[in-house]
């Protein structure tokens, strides 16, 4: 066998993990790829040996490793690929006159792919590549709510629950019924949560099948956007939101 062999089949192995909606076993993998069963355990040993994958820790089941998280984001922050999804969050801004951004999960945090500033003197600086957590921002919590309910109880139940403001919630089943009527009307709210003074709606970016890779949302001070005119932008967040979804 050839080093690109090699590779390939690696990359095979990666990506039947990465697309599962949840762990997956050795035996889910040699159905999936064709591959041996020694090809299989000499591939898991390896990405698993160099963080690309994760083993459950009482299971053999295996998950998206640090590495590979990490590796997807770098790829889908690529400056090749963010000159749209910039130039969409730029008209964006332009319109409803308020700070927009980019974001996607990674555990039990929000991670900024992108993110467009508003021309005023009073605003957040968050870079690109920042973490917020997922249990109080609008985003995370949209997020939460649209993955697959076994990783979400799963990422629940080991998530920090940190208390920020006298607003954030930290009760597992508060927060796990808030999740059901978000994931129902796919819309999600930060009403100083994270922040005070600061309030959030982030909506879904996915496409037909209803696939969600990331989150849309606008914020701002509340003393300049309440809560309720956020949620007036609603229809021009999903009209930009089907834009990005393009893009992916």
């Amino acid at each position: 066998m050839d080093n690109s062999s090699s590779a390939l089949r690696m990359l095979q192995v990666l990506e039947t993990v990465a697309v599962s909606e949840g762990p997956v076993a050795p035996g889910d993998l040699m159905a999936a790829t064709g591959l041996p069963k020694p090809t299989v355990h000499r591939i898991l040993a390896l990405a698993e040996g160099s963080g690309l994958l994760v083993r459950e820790p009482e299971g053999r089941r295996y998950l998206p490793g640090p590495r590979l998280a990490a590796l997807a984001l770098d790829v889908l922050g690529h400056s090749g690929l963010r000159a749209p999804r910039h130039a969409i969050l730029q008209s964006l801004v332009a319109t409803v006159g308020e700070t927009c951004n980019l974001t996607m999960l990674d555990g039990g945090e929000v991670v900024y792919l992108d993110r467009v500033e508003a021309a005023w003197p009073l605003r957040l600086h968050f870079q690109r590549g920042s973490r917020v957590p997922a249990h109080c921002s609008a985003s995370g919590k949209l997020l939460l709510a649209l993955m697959p309910a076994r990783e979400r109880k799963r990422l629940l139940e080991a998530m920090p629950m940190q208390t920020f403001t006298a607003k954030t919630v930290t009760d597992r089943g508060t927060l796990g019924e808030a999740l059901k009527r978000i994931r129902r009307e796919r819309v999600s709210t930060d009403d100083e949560e994270y922040l005070e003074g600061t309030v959030c709606v982030a909506v879904p970016v996915e496409n037909d099948t209803r696939t969600v890779p990331a989150a849309l949302a606008v914020h701002a001070p509340s003393s300049r956007m309440s809560l309720q005119q956020a949620l007036a932008h609603l229809p021009t967040l999903r009209r930009a939101a089907a834009q990005l979804a393009k893009t992916f």
